[in-house]
């Protein structure tokens, strides 16, 4: 298996003492070379903290990450785009302005502004105020920045969030293409029909740990998976406090 993403027994706890709280634990990912993998888990099952961990957002309490074959590194994240929680955008500026202030900070070319409006389709929204900009709008501008840098991994916390069915559709459509341009996606959701038709590979995370890891092959009753996958969770989490 070729991963350009790999996570060891990764561990985060908060808190110390009496008052510690494990949030993931022992979680093993394998994410493949230029395929999209969907990581699936209830609210409060830890994809978000897993996430921020690959981008550098929070330290694990233990455990390893792995990156294009060798241990995590904080140059890493120049290869790692992601959009974790909201867009960082600045509403007071247009689509064209937002993407100049990170291609200034980044020093990378000017006319990559216009690459990355072009793969996101915001070209005819380029001086447009970003307050103004529909929940979709949001979400693809927040996309075009973490692509600025060419990243070989794309990190999408829940990007579907808020979005109409029609700007859903739009970006399952530009999550999938990114593979062909040499763009792996790690992309976390609760909306199982959606990550039916986006991904080529899936991990299941309930209370903190991995559960299930596997191809997403034509024909798999996904909803079916997920809900037993998370009540042998459940069960077996029962069982072992009795």
């Amino acid at each position: 298996m070729d991963c350009i993403l790999q996570t060891r027994a990764l561990t985060k706890r908060f808190g110390r003492g009496h008052d510690t709280q494990t949030a993931v634990e022992d979680v093993c990912l394998h994410v493949e070379r230029q395929r999209v993998y969907g990581l699936l888990g209830p609210n409060g099952a830890g994809k978000s903290t897993t996430l921020k961990m690959i981008c550098g957002m929070l330290r694990p309490s233990s455990g390893d990450i792995v990156f294009d074959g060798h241990p995590w590194r904080r140059d890493d994240l120049y290869e790692i785009g992601s959009l974790i929680e909201e867009a960082p955008v600045y509403p007071n500026l247009s689509a064209r302005e937002n993407l100049r202030v990170r291609t200034t900070l980044l020093g990378l070319p000017e006319q990559r502004i216009d690459e990355v409006l072009e793969i996101v389709d915001l070209t005819s929204a380029g001086k447009k105020r970003a307050g103004r900009f529909s929940m979709g709008m949001r979400q693809r501008l927040g996309i075009a920045l973490a692509l600025l840098a060419h990243p070989r991994l794309l990190i999408l916390d829940e990007p579907t969030n808020g979005l109409d069915p029609i700007g859903i559709e739009e970006l399952r459509d530009l999550i999938r293409d990114f593979p062909a341009q040499g763009i792996t996606v790690l992309v976390s959701s609760h909306i199982l029909s959606e990550v039916q038709q986006m991904a080529d590979r899936i991990g299941i995370i309930t209370d903190g740990r991995l559960a299930y890891e596997d191809e997403l092959r034509p024909g798999d009753d996904l909803e079916r998976l997920f809900m037993d996958v998370c009540r042998t969770s459940r069960a077996g989490k029962r069982g072992w406090a009795a």
